[in-house]
């Protein structure tokens, strides 16, 4: 197995770069710059055509998305328990909550992120306030769901769907609804951030201060 990944440090190819260390797979990243316009360049977009990261080029094809790559991980590897296993009840469960925080809160992040520069300047404040709101919401889903589950968004077991939940739960650092400010959920983060792969993310990846 042969793993290229194309990543920015802190972005969405951040939970992607975290399942490769946690998986313990052979892998090489390359940073892509994106202050100096670098998913932009022409060889880059040869690979990812919509100028974004994470790219991970697979036995030399490449291929995108944040969790559909992941979940393509998990297949590659099964037994790796970041996933359930076919036929487990929570298989379903798993499922469900990857695609809803794939439809819901990554695309409400990425509206109140980009609500200037990617649509109307002018109404770009209504937009945030409707992404804030959905983002909150994302949250008490996350708190009621830790509170009756245990440690993990799934239970008992460190998975996928945490990694996307802790990127997201960082890039809300500077918003309105920090997630850290909930204790809930600050309990959470505080948790994974003692794992042995997160450390190492955030070394390779140079990213420090969060949660603080």
């Amino acid at each position: 197995m042969n793993y290229h990944l194309f990543y920015a440090p802190g972005a969405a190819s951040m939970a992607v770069h975290w399942m490769l260390i946690e998986l313990d797979v052979p892998f090489e990243a390359f940073l892509v710059d994106i202050d100096r316009g670098e998913q932009r360049d022409p060889q880059y977009l040869k690979l990812n055509p919509s100028g974004r990261v994470p790219t991970l080029v697979i036995d030399g094809v490449a291929y995108g998305e944040t969790v559909a790559l992941m979940m393509l991980l998990a297949e590659r590897h099964p037994g790796s328990g970041l996933v359930p296993d076919v036929g487990s009840p929570q298989k379903a469960e798993w499922l469900q909550l990857a695609i809803y925080i794939a439809n819901t809160l990554m695309p409400a992040m990425r509206d109140w992120l980009y609500a200037a520069k990617d649509g109307n300047p002018e109404g770009a404040d209504a937009v945030k306030a409707l992404a804030e709101k959905r983002i909150c919401s994302v949250w008490d889903d996350f708190e009621a769901r830790l509170l009756k589950k245990g440690d993990y968004l799934l239970g008992d077991h460190f998975g996928m769907v945490d990694m996307l939940a802790v990127m997201l739960m960082r890039w809300s650092r500077n918003m309105p609804c920090p997630a850290i400010d909930r204790p809930t959920l600050r309990q959470y983060v505080d948790r994974i951030a003692q794992r042995d792969s997160y450390i190492e993310l955030n070394t390779r990846e140079g990213l420090s201060g969060w949660p603080a």
